[in-house]
């Protein structure tokens, strides 16, 4: 993930390829709390790895259940319905699936076995109601403070040992907020139905009712047969127990699978399909409808158990009229894929985005609007007409994971005519749901060359370049390209098979054939790791000496021009802003001294263990200068638009704290 605020996007054209979901996140925390609560131990497989799960993970291995990770599944011994630890304060993040079930969970269980809890989360969780829930709960003999605004977290959840619930008559929670309170009662009552059946009923419209299947669903496989009526009445059957189903999996994340779905219908092409791994026709989610609204829209599908392939039908998307109370999280993409069509859409039932991590409403009618589009908001309602002029936009996401996810596909807009860049800001709260989400998404992305930016890092031997290169790519979040690593590779290739690297056309044909790879902070030749060959002295020697032939420039140059991928590239060499990238929207030459460069060189290796002398190395640095800036191919020069950058009493932060406001006031979005 990115170490700075913002992820720019270039203007995106096209998408082909798979993609591999994330666990549900409405699935995976209900399974991680039934299996908390249960009699044995669980293996859950595919559980989703992220924000809101690691609160629930923190919660339940404070309330004393064992987790451990084996075999690539967690698992869980549960509580088997019996409190292990009495008193404790969990913070739970801005996680709605571990504040309220958690909740109601250790209301009732309090109330009956005795402790005294508090639950806290993020500030934008404090403004997040519940107290549809502790109303609920009160009546029963539930003791539960309000330690801030009345309605809201933070709570004080305490109860005696011995005491019993008011059960027998039915239980009366409102459902036209959150489907979140309903599933939280669903899950805890099922602790405290030991003699007597429990009702639970419903006051108004149950919203997002696709969830509660979700929960029922999860109930049986843990031994509870819940008895529905309708969607006005629950039972839960007397001499309820929770029991292991000894392994559980967790099924792709059907609302993450909404952007690629869009995504498919926006930019996939039948050839060169998208095709979405982990969800499919066997989903329990109610968002795996999102597919018919994608298909009334113009999508093209097919899909099978566990797989979904999507493609461009109708284009533009066709605008449509939706109730969306089935669909309340993937809802948020259609609005965003209605920028690609050719009349109005209007999406209703949606008031519970209101609630949600942030007033989706009100979010995403801000920034559609950024983007071009006229849009009308009400209370349970967005209306969306297309752009008519596309435009640059700075998206805010509101600590909120979908807002991320779902606005990044306005990047898409030159297949609307448009050719706008777009920012999108706090990129990390993804990390919510799908925290590897734009790494995917650029995965199966495509940009035109030139479009895709470029920042170029050019400096002499030991200047700390490549060092400056692979933090500022990190920084951005963008590809690198370390050109030396190629010019090094090839030197020892040459090495290896006997080839003289004063031999231009043979090294040149080894450049041209080079099986290099970089994977996971390594480089692999030939399928051998060479990561500290690469480092060697006589490494760097050998790349100076094939890197003076006009043929292997040549034949590496292609292979450097196909690292230009979305969302951008870094790129560190001697002639990467005056050759290679010569449009580079951002080019530094590093000009540190050979003495200061000799130093540094100097405290690596003996760091190392390797003596040597500051006099040598620096004639050494010298005589590979001289040659560098001699040679009659790309001589090591800066580009005659770069920024000069003296580092030699910078750290490595200061250094690219300085070329990221350089690229600030160069890129697509200056402050």
């Amino acid at each position: 993930m990115f170490d700075i605020p913002y992820l720019d996007l270039p203007p995106l054209r096209s998408a082909a390829g798979t993609v591999r979901l994330p666990g549900s996140k409405s699935i995976s925390n209900r399974v991680l709390l039934l299996a908390g609560l249960a009699q044995g131990t669980t293996a859950v497989h595919d559980l989703l790895d992220s924000d809101d799960t690691r609160v629930m993970l923190d919660a339940l291995a404070a309330l004393g259940c064992g987790l451990r990770r084996d075999d690539g599944a967690l698992h869980v011994t549960g509580l088997g319905g019996r409190l292990a630890v009495h008193e404790a304060q969990l913070f739970l993040g801005n996680a709605g699936t571990a504040m309220r079930p958690l909740a109601a969970a250790l209301a009732v269980l309090a109330a009956t076995q005795g402790g005294r809890f508090e639950l806290s989360g993020v500030a934008r969780m404090h403004e997040r109601p519940i107290r549809d829930l502790v109303d609920a709960l009160r009546p029963l003999g539930c003791t539960i403070e309000d330690l801030g605004t009345p309605g809201y977290p933070p709570l004080r959840i305490s109860g005696t040992a011995g005491g019993r619930l008011a059960t027998t008559t039915p239980i009366r929670v409102r459902g036209d907020v959150s489907s979140q309170f309903l599933t939280a009662l669903l899950l805890a009552l099922p602790l405290v139905a030991d003699q007597d059946a429990i009702v639970i009923e419903v006051e108004g419209e149950l919203i997002s009712q696709p969830y509660i299947d979700i929960t029922l669903a999860l109930l049986a496989r843990f031994g509870i047969q819940v008895v529905r009526e309708g969607w006005q009445r629950f039972t839960v059957p007397p001499g309820s127990r929770y029991q292991t189903p000894g392994a559980i999996h967790v099924e792709g994340d059907a609302s993450s699978a909404s952007y690629f779905i869009a995504l498919g219908a926006l930019a996939a092409t039948a050839a060169a399909p998208i095709r979405i791994e982990g969800v499919g026709s066997d989903s329990i989610q109610g968002d795996i409808r999102f597919v018919d609204a994608a298909r009334a829209m113009g999508a093209q599908l097919s899909s099978g158990p566990g797989w979904l392939q999507v493609q461009r039908g109708r284009w533009p998307l066709a605008g449509i009229t939706l109730d969306c109370k089935h669909i309340p999280d993937a809802a948020m993409t259609l609005a965003v894929m209605a920028l690609y069509a050719d009349t109005p859409t209007l999406l209703t039932g949606i008031a519970s985005w209101r609630v949600k991590e942030t007033d989706r409403i009100a979010a995403m009618a801000a920034e559609l609007r950024k983007v071009g589009a006229a849009v009308v908001e009400g209370d349970d309602f967005i209306e969306v007409w297309p752009p008519t002029k596309w435009l640059p936009a700075v998206i805010r996401t509101y600590d909120d994971h979908r807002m991320a996810m779902c606005l990044a596909l306005a990047a898409f807009n030159p297949l609307a005519g448009g050719h706008v860049p777009l920012r999108i800001l706090d990129p990390r709260c993804v990390a919510k749901t799908f925290p590897d989400y734009f790494e995917t998404l650029f995965s199966v992305a495509t940009a035109a060359p030139e479009d895709v930016p470029v920042i170029t890092i050019d400096g002499p031997t030991a200047s700390g370049k490549g060092t400056l290169a692979a933090a500022l790519a990190a920084a951005l979040g963008w590809h690198l390209l370390d050109s030396g690593a190629l010019y090094r590779a090839t030197g020892l290739a040459a090495q290896w098979d006997g080839i003289s690297p004063d031999e231009e056309a043979a090294v040149a044909r080894l450049a041209g054939q080079l099986d290099l790879r970089f994977e996971g902070g390594r480089t692999w030749l030939r399928g051998r790791d060479i990561t500290e060959e690469l480092r060697l002295e006589s490494t760097g020697l050998l790349a100076s000496r094939v890197s003076a032939h006009p043929g292997v420039r040549r034949a590496l140059h292609d292979a450097q021009l196909a690292l230009r991928r979305v969302p951008g590239l870094v790129a560190d060499g001697r002639d990467m802003g005056t050759v290679v990238f010569a449009d580079a929207a951002l080019k530094v030459f590093l000009t540190a001294s050979p003495t200061e460069r000799a130093e540094r060189r100097h405290k690596q290796l003996i760091s190392k263990g390797i003596s040597a002398s500051i006099a040598d190395l620096r004639a050494d640095l010298e005589a590979r200068d001289a040659r560098d800036k001699g040679r009659s191919v790309a001589p090591l020069e800066p580009a005659e638009d770069a920024q000069l950058l003296d580092n030699s009493h910078l750290s490595i932060e200061e250094s690219v704290q300085r070329v990221l406001g350089w690229w600030q006031q160069r890129g697509p979005f200056p402050a």
